[in-house]
């Protein structure tokens, strides 16, 4: 496991791409300065040790040190040691509707993003507690287990979308399954599942599955995002849309938040529904309920002993700026007599 300390000087490594440029202007300058003074015959006759390949060389010398230096400036760490702590929370499974009616954009930017930005808050807010995430569509697909490494479950939350299953429809019941076997029956941790979707749910199953979540101890708590009013579900290929889904009447289909199977749903494992809409209200909302739920104390492993490595890139690139310095722009005689860079032609 590693930490990057000061991530704010990576701006710097901006300076190697203007280094190459000077030097390519440089060069460019010099070369129609050259031919202004001299041809090429006679120039070679008057600097025959020039060369042109230890000029660029040298570039690249001060490329990588300036690399390492800005790499030890960043400072990155590594976990050296992984230790188990006790922590104390909830476990909380989120389960993200991916079919394509979450393309809709309804609600800016589209239902999808928006359900990835409420869930991505909500676990900025956490404290201590467990997360898990369900992608769901026709069937619901495991993405991550409970864990407690934020940073994980946020990178798999960006990396869903609409084409991540193939089965397509909206089935509710599938997620609220596959989440009972994401608690460990073992712990008796407080359980709550969050479904993130526009309700729209091909499956009449899904309040009877949720009743009995309910009876396992699983609380279910459900957000809408979209609008009741509904919109068409762009087609897009490189993000620019081409046409609306159509049904096979050749009608546009407009698909609508559907409030009411999501408020019902939530009622029968104890939950609440709350419409997506507004960010805060929602990050609030979950906030105050998890707060009021009782934390259980449990086993996590992480990794400590952070050590720093940037002593390693400084070598490095202190290495690289005597390199450049005592690099000379001259052939180098046992390197001619190689004549490695053919520069003797």
């Amino acid at each position: 496991m590693y930490q990057l300390e000061e991530k704010i000087w990576f701006w710097a490594l901006g300076i190697i791409p203007i280094i190459i440029l000077f030097f390519l202007v440089l060069q460019f300058w010099r070369y129609k300065a050259q031919n202004k003074f001299a041809d090429k015959k006679l120039l070679k006759r008057l600097s025959p040790n020039r060369s042109v390949f230890k000029g660029a060389l040298k570039v690249l010398m001060l490329s990588l040190a300036f690399f390492c230096l800005t790499i030890a400036l960043v400072n990155p760490k590594i976990g050296t040691k992984l230790e188990t702590v006790k922590r104390e929370g909830v476990d909380i499974v989120f389960a993200v509707d991916v079919s394509k009616s979450m393309l809709a954009e309804d609600i800016a930017p589209n239902r999808l993003e928006k359900s990835k930005q409420l869930v991505t808050q909500i676990i900025n807010n956490l404290a201590s507690d467990r997360v898990g995430i369900i992608a769901y569509a026709g069937k619901a697909f495991p993405q991550l287990p409970i864990t407690t490494d934020y940073a994980s479950a946020k990178m798999f939350l960006q990396s869903m979308n609409t084409d991540m299953l193939s089965s397509q429809g909206t089935a509710i019941n599938e997620a609220i399954k596959l989440s009972r076997t994401y608690f460990d029956n073992q712990e008796q941790t407080n359980r709550v599942l969050i479904i993130i979707s526009d309700g729209e749910d091909h499956s009449e199953a899904s309040a009877e599955v949720a009743e009995e979540a309910s009876e396992d101890g699983i609380r279910i708590f459900t957000i809408g995002v979209g609008d009741v009013k509904g919109g068409p579900i762009p087609e897009k290929r490189n993000g620019v849309v081409l046409n609306y889904k159509k049904d096979s009447q050749g009608e546009t289909v407009i698909t609508k938040l559907n409030e009411e199977t999501l408020q019902e749903i939530a009622n029968e494992a104890d939950g609440v529904y709350i419409n997506g809409r507004n960010t805060n209200e929602v990050v609030d909302s979950i906030g105050e309920i998890l707060n009021a739920m009782d934390k259980t104390e449990f086993e996590a492993k992480q990794f400590a002993d952070f050590k720093d490595q940037f002593q390693w890139f400084l070598g490095f690139g202190i290495f690289f700026l005597l390199l450049d310095v005592f690099l000379l722009e001259r052939k180098t005689a046992w390197l001619k007599k190689l004549n490695l860079f053919n520069e003797n032609l």
